[in-house]
């Protein structure tokens, strides 16, 4: 019986990858340094799974970006744009093309090249993000990158064999989006020309003497149709040709295999992966179709939150599946890679971020590979006195978290049990609320502009909330920082133009942490970092209990920023379900339950920014898309709660209060007319990496409410020119009446700095009034 790891948290203890990629594109450091740290953190990280007693070391699972992004490099699925720079720095060998690779990642904009990045959307339904491969009819591939063989020729010289991963063919292909105009190219159709590469790269692995290599095909857990069923076995069969000592372990996760069982039992592969925490059910399906010849990993150690599991529980799993296919068919794992949690609980010191009556309830990434070797010698009874009482210990904790008076709050459960319909609606429909608040609030009828809400969060600005923290600055001392700086933010909008103001959030370190930090029910981390895309890191709060707000959270800053203009000053809230999505939830109690209670405690600061006299709120759900089950049949119940919290958090305001919403990085066709159902004023979101693409889906349904589609893109940092947003706005007048549109930012800029940033916005400005100017002439000519 084996313990394997199907990928480690690359962002480091102490975000050190962060700090590593930024410096370098700091040009703080060159290329060969950034390639020896990064080498010097693959090895930390697998001398720590090996040392926790891991059997089978993934690698490969390192990334100085996004691993999507790497297998596009690998394989060569670089697209058109990008190539005279890669040229310029290919060399002729597989050495890695970073600077190609970064563009792509981010775009890049310099004497010599201004060319936008590839598009990023979120990884299933999880808060890491990936670039989007792009594919064309008749593309070619080739063997471009020699990463996974280098990285695991790295580990080999410090003492540790891997187990190299690789996104499977199939679903890379599925990742990705068709850029060719042609209706009848799909992208599976390059499966063949893919498959080439594959079989390149196997066979060189196999040589090197790789046993294992770990291929990820999690569109196993999604609805598939004929197409993709055919083309899942047509690559298993080609890649099974002349592979003789090299064995693949086929692995899916975040869902069960459900109606695709027999199809992935029966590809060709030595292993198969399942994830036994979202999908406790499939077992027994899957041990009646697998063959008797091929090893089953169980997913038991869940890999997305950071509950401790139930040891005695996963062992009787464990003995089940042995007793079925024999003790050495059998493989241990996470449930899905632990990139999605922090590092080590043990760099929790501060107890009153992290009480230590709840954090002893808690694993992070090592405490999980802990817990796996524990699992391992429990099943197979070999475990020491002092793990027996290791193991006795983890359960009574386990059995404490249950009973915990920490958990349950009267107040909540009695205000949930009051919930009726009336919460769920606003007073008037939308068409009658528009023409009220076109009276109540000083906005330009056509192409207003705003932005999302944050913005750069300089190092200054970071610097004052660590001094406060600390105790080196008093709190009165950090509040006038964050005056002065709010103060000077709205003088800045008022310069630039924009119509409807924010107050920057400089008191806030993360748009779910902020709000966490203020609710009761919530435990925070100081060191609990995971990656949400690239260098971004986030550290998600812990819902442990019931949640309710104990006092308003943010009326003071956006009343300040209010009193420092006569422009109109949004209101910037999180919503329930993106709050929910981004932290790691109570595993007690249903997520809509959760989400219902998040949605009454921003109820209460919805009413209180009302009260203070803020005209305009925004709740917004970047997560609303990201929290859908993978298959449809779990739609419906899923888009019901999750509507309805957003609307008992929005319904408290009268018609003349102007509610906003925003979303991102995430497709939106399948669920629009349940995004109609929130009934927000005012939708943003994200469309420029996309060019637009987006707004079909508010064609087809003719969405009634006002909607602004983001005109540059936030993640990169380019300057966008007004010519290039008035071409973005006009591919959105094509589709959609220009009374109903906005113009702003596709998210935050709480990342970017204020040279990129100014520029930015003053360009959008232009756009907008060119827009505005356009339309009014027409409009006139016309009459």
């Amino acid at each position: 019986m084996l313990t394997h790891n199907l990928g480690y948290p690359r962002i480091g203890i102490q975000r050190d990858l962060k700090k590593l990629v930024e410096s370098y594109w700091k040009d703080e450091i060159d290329k060969s340094e950034l390639v020896a740290s990064s080498e010097a953190l693959r090895v930390m990280h697998w001398t720590k799974q090996k040392e926790a007693g891991i059997n089978l070391v993934p690698s490969n699972d390192f990334s100085l970006y996004d691993q999507v992004l790497d297998t596009a490099m690998l394989v060569g699925a670089i697209p058109d744009r990008y190539q005279e720079l890669f040229q310029e720095e290919n060399d002729g060998t597989h050495s890695y093309p970073i600077d190609t690779y970064f563009a792509m990642a981010r775009g890049v904009q310099d004497d010599e090249h201004d060319i936008p990045a590839m598009e990023m959307t979120k990884w299933f339904n999880t808060n890491y993000h990936y670039i989007v491969p792009e594919f064309s009819a008749g593309q070619t591939f080739e063997c471009l990158s020699s990463k996974v063989f280098d990285e695991y020729e790295e580990a080999k010289s410090v003492g540790v064999i891997t187990k190299p991963t690789l996104i499977g063919p199939v679903s890379f292909l599925l990742l990705g989006k068709e850029k060719d105009e042609s209706e009848e190219f799909h992208r599976l159709d390059l499966l063949d020309e893919l498959l080439s590469v594959y079989q390149e790269i196997l066979s060189e692995l196999e040589q090197m003497g790789v046993e294992w290599v770990q291929i990820e095909e999690p569109f196993l857990c999604l609805d598939l149709d004929e197409k993709a069923q055919v083309a899942y076995q047509r690559a298993y069969e080609k890649l099974a040709e002349d592979r003789e000592g090299l064995e693949l372990l086929l692995t899916t996760y975040f869902e069960g295999l459900d109606k695709n069982t027999g199809l992935a039992c029966d590809l060709s592969v030595e292993g198969l992966h399942i994830d036994l925490v979202e999908a406790p059910g499939q077992l027994d399906k899957v041990l009646e179709h697998l063959d008797e010849e091929t090893k089953l990993s169980l997913g038991l150690i869940d890999g997305r939150n950071i509950w401790k599991a139930d040891l005695e529980q996963a062992v009787e799993v464990v003995k089940q599946a042995a007793e079925a296919i024999g003790e050495e068919q059998v493989l241990i794992a996470p449930s899905s890679s632990l990139l999605h949690c922090p590092v080590d609980l043990e760099q929790e010191t501060d107890e009153t971020a992290l009480p230590t009556d709840i954090k002893r309830w808690m694993a992070f990434a090592n405490q999980k590979l802990e817990e796996l070797s524990l699992l391992k010698k429990l099943a197979k009874d070999d475990l020491t006195a002092k793990e027996r009482q290791q193991v006795e210990e983890h359960q009574a904790d386990i059995s404490d978290k249950g009973e915990s008076t920490l958990v349950h709050h009267p107040e909540v459960q009695q205000r949930m049990d009051n919930l009726d319909e009336d919460i769920l609606h606003r007073d008037n429909p939308y068409l009658e609320r528009k023409k009220i608040q076109q009276e109540h609030i000083d906005l330009p009828e056509l192409f207003p502009t705003t932005t999302i809400g944050s913005f750069p969060q300089t190092k200054k600005v970071r610097q004052w909330r660590a001094d406060y923290r600390k105790g080196e600055l008093s709190k009165e001392e950090y509040e006038q920082k964050l005056k002065e700086a709010t103060a000077d933010l709205i003088e800045k909008q008022e310069e630039i133009g924009l119509d409807l103001l924010v107050h920057g959030e400089f008191e806030r370190n993360d748009m779910v942490e902020y709000f966490g930090e203020q609710l009761a029910g919530f435990a925070f981390t100081r060191n609990g970092w995971v990656q949400s895309y690239g260098t971004r890191g986030v550290k998600p709060p812990i819902i442990y209990g019931d949640v309710h707000r104990p006092d308003p959270m943010t009326v003071k800053w956006s009343s300040y920023a209010q009193s420092q203009t006569e422009k109109p000053v949004k209101g910037m809230l999180t919503g329930p379900v993106t709050i929910l999505q981004w932290s790691f939830p109570r595993d007690d109690q249903s997520r809509s339950e959760t989400a219902k209670q998040i949605a009454l405690a921003i109820r209460d600061e919805v009413a209180d920014l009302e009260a203070a006299g803020i005209q305009a709120i925004q709740i917004d759900e970047p997560a609303f898309r990201e929290g859908l089950p993978l298959r449809r049949n779990d739609w419906t119940h899923y888009l019901d709660w999750a509507v309805d919290a957003f609307r008992i958090a929005s319904t408290v305001v009268d018609d003349q209060t102007q509610i906003h919403t925003h979303m991102c990085y995430s497709e939106f066709n399948d669920v629009i007319e349940h995004i109609a159902r929130l009934d927000a004023d005012v939708i943003s979101m994200e469309t420029s990496r996309s060019q637009m693409e987006l707004l079909d889906a508010f064609v087809e349904f003719d969405y009634p409410n006002e909607i602004g589609p983001g005109v540059y893109d936030i993640h990169s940092p380019r300057v966008p020119s007004t010519e290039e947003m008035v071409n973005l706005l006009e591919k959105a007048v094509d589709v959609l009446p220009p009374e109903q549109l906005w113009v702003n930012p596709d998210c935050g800029l709480k990342t970017r700095g204020w040279e990129e940033t100014l520029p930015s916005l003053e360009n959008m400005v232009k756009a907008a009034r060119q827009m505005r100017e356009r339309v009014e002439m027409e409009v006139s000519h016309n009459k």
